[in-house]
């Protein structure tokens, strides 16, 4: 039997990526195998994310390139491809896709997809819209990851934040948690099949169990993965994202006190200054930001913590601004990620049109927050200087071999004509640091 086709792209945060994985599992079963032509597709998905609005524009614009070879291909009597939208995008907006896209045949929520062999049966005689809240299940297909270094297991999924600029409760639902057992088979999976580090995926990983019948927690879960039985060799457990008051005295003794968690937190901030923060529905202040910082410092050496913060907030003054890039630099975070603010739809924060700060102004304050944001980067990066570090290899790229540390520095290997190969373990002398990578030789 002649495989099918299907051409994905993916849009994005890292869960979105393992949707796409769980996707081309799912369908390999039914006959489909990935193509990266185009024109050869016999289905087309775009996983989109909600985030901002350059992201959901790039959507529309995957959308209609499709659109345009399924003329052409109609206009040549050839077999129509199918023409499919999935992710944060299609839980949003639903039926309207359907108008705004006459050539889409399927939007599917990302809660949905182990329904996808059946739908795809159903779309060759009607479009369809599903996007109901199912709960959060056991893939029974296998992921079909990429071979790699790292690969991506969700622990749980949703938000019940609900921050005034945030989109993620509407598109991924209230906080389930996948349970302990589940975890731990596919972390032990993932490793047997050959892969080093594994990155535990929520959007609040601190939630962890919260929902689930059984006595557990996000602590007590790292505390089983950092002692998997049969696992020969080493291997590096790293998780994102964290909110700020939900990281437990429990969690940083774990982290502390293991092999194989490392040492980096993502914790997003948002904002330096406490009334912005209160407007964002964030349920802290900068000091409580802080006591949590330096406590993680405190109690774990070369941990690396790095953030998110929006520039142009609604009603955000100047001043309001400066207290946020003060506040990086008060912190001495590692890194952040950083945007402007995107209205989103079915957000409070969308409403306060009366308040929005234009667009010029908010790329002027992106500039200005960028710029902190490399300043501090290479200040981290230069605390590693003469260092010996482990580095975990993940990447080649023209001819230099490159990984990243415990604490997820990258480091490029100046001596990479030794007999190196990807998921090796190596002994690295920092030599050189720069904005974003440092450099270094293997030990002697």
């Amino acid at each position: 039997m002649q495989m099918k086709k299907i051409f994905i792209d993916t849009l994005g945060c890292q869960m979105n990526k393992l949707d796409t994985e769980r996707i081309l599992g799912i369908l390999s079963h039914f006959n489909y195998e990935q193509t990266n032509d185009e024109n050869q597709a016999d289905l087309y998905i775009v996983n989109t994310c909600a985030i901002r609005q350059l992201s959901v524009d790039k959507a529309y614009s995957r959308l209609g390139n499709w659109g345009r070879i399924k003329k052409e291909k109609k206009s040549k009597n050839l077999p129509l491809p199918k023409i499919a939208i999935c992710g944060c995008v299609a839980q949003l907006e639903k039926e309207d896709l359907l108008k705004k896209f006459p050539y889409l045949d399927l939007v599917i929520g990302p809660r949905n997809i182990p329904q996808l062999p059946e739908l795809l049966e159903k779309i060759e005689t009607k479009r369809l819209v599903v996007t109901d809240d199912f709960e959060l299940c056991e893939n029974k297909y296998e992921t079909k990851r990429k071979k790699a270094v790292n690969a991506w297991l969700t622990i749980m999924e949703g938000c019940d934040n609900f921050c005034s600029y945030c989109v993620v409760p509407y598109t991924r639902g209230r906080e389930r948690s996948r349970s302990v057992e589940s975890i731990k088979n596919e972390a032990i999976k993932i490793l047997s099949d050959g892969f080093k580090e594994i990155t535990l995926l929520g959007q609040n990983v601190d939630s962890y169990g919260k929902n689930l019948d059984e006595k557990t927690n996000f602590a007590m879960l790292l505390k089983e993965l950092d002692n998997l039985e049969n696992i020969n060799g080493n291997y590096r457990i790293r998780f994102t994202s964290s909110y700020p008051t939900d990281i437990t005295d429990e969690v940083i003794d774990v982290i502390k006190n293991s092999t194989h968690i490392c040492e980096c937190f993502h914790i997003p901030m948002q904002s330096g200054n406490d009334r912005i923060l209160k407007k964002m529905n964030r349920r802290y202040d900068f000091n409580q930001y802080k006591n949590i910082v330096e406590k993680i410092r405190k109690n774990i050496p070369d941990v690396s913590i790095t953030s998110d913060f929006i520039a142009g907030f609604p009603s955000e003054s100047e001043q309001e601004f400066l207290d946020t890039i003060k506040a990086i630099e008060v912190l001495e975070l590692d890194y952040a990620n950083t945007a402007s603010y995107s209205p989103r739809p079915m957000t409070k924060a969308a409403k306060m049109t009366d308040v929005f700060i234009d667009e010029e102004e908010k790329s002027r304050r992106l500039n200005i927050l960028n710029e902190k944001v490399k300043e501090a980067s290479l200040k981290s990066n230069q605390k590693y200087l003469s260092r010996t570090m482990e580095i975990l290899i993940d990447a080649v790229k023209d001819g230099v071999f490159q990984g990243r540390t415990r604490n997820n520095k990258v480091v490029h290997i100046l001596n990479s004509d030794k007999d190196l190969s990807l998921g090796q373990f190596v002994e690295v002398k920092i030599k050189k640091a720069s904005t974003w990578c440092l450099f270094g030789e293997i030990e002697k």
